[in-house]
């Protein structure tokens, strides 16, 4: 019986905690019954998706994270260098922001064990041709995070490693207000989800999705660009002093 089944099933019978066992059993019975009936018992089960989602590696996961946050900490910090006048004063602000909580959150990550497959990304040359291209790729960056995330909060849920699934939904949270902006910038409705979408279940599919738009990873993209190293480019990462809550809890 399911996690799921468990539950709704102790809620009937405490609910009717003052009838008797037999009685009590008999209801248990009805509900059962009626969950089958209107076809609940999947819908109560254990959820499909996030049962793809758990079989990621924790490992894995928490490296593919940290290598997220390194592409994103040389994106939103080379951006306003190359391109900071192209940018209005909200947007500027709003990308060097993102930039330092980018770097926050690769901090947070490697303190939990995660190791990045690389330090030095191959960046597209469209990437900073533009602002328009600039803010299309935050746009879409950040919603190959979001779904990255999605699957850490699930699958570090499902582990009942309650520390890592609380960081990564918030991390999810923060990454979900830099897609608003980036929209917003590009004149698009900024708030336009009520559920963050959650298109993937398998960690590497971020890595496969990064790569077909042109990024690198160690190596050569598949699109004219150039490598960054992390190492150089944190050191000049904006920090506002506007941005807090800096440590998780």
């Amino acid at each position: 019986m399911s996690d799921a089944l468990n539950i709704a099933y102790d809620a009937i019978d405490e609910e009717h905690e003052s009838e008797g066992a037999l009685t009590r059993r008999k209801l248990v019975g009805v509900g059962a019954a009626s969950f089958g009936s209107l076809g609940l018992l999947g819908l109560v089960g254990d959820d499909a998706w996030g049962a793809k989602a758990a079989k990621n590696d924790a490992q894995t996961i928490l490296n593919v994270a940290a290598t997220a946050e390194v592409l994103a900490t040389i994106v939103n910090t080379v951006g306003p260098e190359k391109l900071g006048s192209q940018l209005e004063p909200v947007t500027l602000m709003n990308v060097q922001a993102a930039a330092r909580e980018e770097l926050i959150h690769y901090d947070v990550l490697v303190a939990t064990g995660a190791k990045p497959l690389t330090k030095k990304i191959w960046v597209p040359d469209a990437v900073f041709a533009s602002r328009t291209g600039l803010l299309t790729t935050l746009e879409a960056g950040d919603q190959i995070f979001i779904n990255a995330y999605l699957i850490g909060t699930t699958a570090f849920a499902k582990a009942k490693q309650a520390k890592l699934a609380r960081f990564t939904g918030e991390f999810m949270g923060a990454e979900a207000v830099h897609r608003a902006l980036a929209r917003q910038s590009l004149g698009k409705l900024g708030n336009d989800r009520a559920f963050m979408k959650y298109s993937f279940t398998n960690i590497m599919v971020a890595v496969k999705q990064l790569q077909k738009a042109g990024f690198g990873f160690g190596k050569q993209g598949a699109t004219p660009g150039a490598f960054y190293s992390f190492n150089d480019v944190k050191k000049r990462t904006p920090n506002p002093a506007g941005v807090n809550t800096r440590k998780p809890r």
